[in-house]
């Protein structure tokens, strides 16, 4: 582990204090420090003014009750989340995570990211993130309805489109914002289509924004191919998950001409050496709500794995999952196996170990804070729409979200060689994000 400036480690040490419990907000906030040491030692104001206090201090959290009643009429009883972190460069934006593993760790890890992701971007959002413990799974169509509208019931007070805007995340789809956007608009008797994003087509939302963040994540390794002179094409691909994210990754990137041989759910992976057929996929996950097993039931060249989906020989690996989900153990192997590249399209899937363990193998890693920005890069251009009531097609959104990978690619890569860390992606995203932010911090005074 990376030895702390002394500055930044007395700052970790009060996060730790003010923070017990939440191992997943110390670990977001530990590799971003890791990365900051020659920055405040070339800008000594950073600390100077305690930015960097007040960056790991969110701006304000909010816990609440959410009571509804299940279809046998028994009243249930969740807990609501919104963590609005930093607003220095605009509304807090971030999605909303409905499953049970949520609780104030995860969200304020997720929001804290955030603000980096979405500095990254360069569009004027701020940080921030939700969620509840809330397991839509097994839920009736009549459940999830009552849920999300008792949800936003209390939320609805702390958003609006120059405040706070939500979006989806796990467990949180067309479906949820639906019924999240509808509860709004019956309570504040408005039409506020910039509250929320990742709305449907007919009624504000932004085409590409479903497919946006495997789109990004995909666009993102592109450059970094592109940048060896090398391209997709013949590339065997390991896809963790089968989910929004990792399902239109598979696409974009048989698109390109890679072959994706394997994905993934919670009840273990599915291997398939002529490649993953996209639209049973779609099938099982999406119309049939399956699991993993039922598309190797369907699909005769497909068979189930054993171990760990990081055991199959892949050139590029994308882990779509969830946090944590690629271990030190897992990254030896993809070294072994001849993995040149590791593109985070979850949020931190890959362990503090695993990310040390690329760089000792010189594997390409790309952050997710960088890599996984499409999604909300896609939410930022939908704000646009919906604020000049406009509708783009479908190619010239995709081509904007292209564009936005590409220069976040760029601004990755020459502030790490500005930094002295060539090549070194993780550091370039986290100093160029922060940057950002910090120097609005410093513009806008004590808040």
């Amino acid at each position: 582990m990376v030895t702390l400036h002394e500055s930044l480690g007395t700052i970790y040490d009060e996060v730790l204090h003010r923070n017990p419990g939440e191992t997943e907000f110390h670990q977001a906030v530990r590799e971003v420090l890791d990365s900051l040491g020659p920055v405040v030692t070339k800008h000594p104001a950073y600390t100077d003014a305690a930015v960097i206090r007040r960056l790991c201090e969110p701006e304000r959290q909010i816990i609440f009750r959410v009571p509804w009643v299940d279809d046998q009429n028994n009243v249930q009883i969740n807990r609501g989340f919104r963590v609005e972190f930093n607003s220095a460069l605009g509304p807090f934006k971030g999605g909303l995570r409905f499953h049970p593993s949520v609780y104030l760790g995860i969200v304020k890890f997720l929001g804290f990211e955030q603000i980096f992701k979405n500095s990254l971007t360069g569009m004027p959002i701020g940080g921030g993130k939700g969620g509840s413990d809330f397991d839509p799974k097994g839920r009736s169509e009549g459940e999830i309805m009552r849920f999300c509208q008792a949800f936003m019931t209390e939320l609805y007070r702390h958003i609006g489109e120059y405040t706070d805007v939500p979006a989806g995340d796990i467990g949180v789809g067309g479906r949820e914002i639906g019924y999240l956007f509808g509860q709004y608009k019956r309570i504040t008797n408005r039409y506020e289509s910039g509250v929320l994003t990742g709305k449907g087509i007919t009624w504000g939302g932004s085409l590409v924004r479903t497919e946006a963040t495997g789109y990004g994540t995909v666009f993102f390794a592109q450059e970094i191919l592109r940048s060896r002179g090398e391209s997709f094409d013949g590339k065997r691909v390991v896809v963790s998950g089968s989910g929004n994210v990792a399902t239109y990754a598979i696409e974009k990137l048989q698109q390109l001409g890679a072959i994706v041989v394997a994905c993934s759910d919670s009840s273990g992976f599915v291997v398939d050496e002529q490649g993953i057929d996209l639209e049973l996929l779609k099938e099982v996950k999406e119309v049939q709500r399956g699991r993993i097993c039922d598309y190797v039931d369907q699909r005769e060249s497909a068979e189930l794995g054993q171990g760990s989906i990081w055991s199959v020989p892949c050139d590029i690996a994308l882990p779509c999952a969830t946090q944590n989900e690629l271990d030190d153990k897992d990254a030896a192997v993809l070294a072994q196996n001849g993995c040149t590249i590791v593109a985070e399209g979850a949020n931190m899937p890959c362990t503090p170990d695993a990310v040390r363990l690329f760089s000792e193998a010189g594997i390409t890693f790309a952050p997710g804070k960088a890599a996984n920005a499409g999604g909300v890069a896609t939410s930022a251009l939908e704000m646009q729409q919906n604020a000049s009531r406009d509708r783009w097609s479908f190619e010239y959104t995709e081509e904007r979200l292209a564009e936005t990978m590409r220069g976040i690619h760029d601004r990755c890569l020459e502030t790490a060689d500005e930094y002295d860390t060539p090549g070194n992606y993780a550091a370039g995203a986290n100093i160029a994000g922060f940057t950002q932010v910090a120097d609005a911090m410093l513009a806008l005074g004590v808040i």
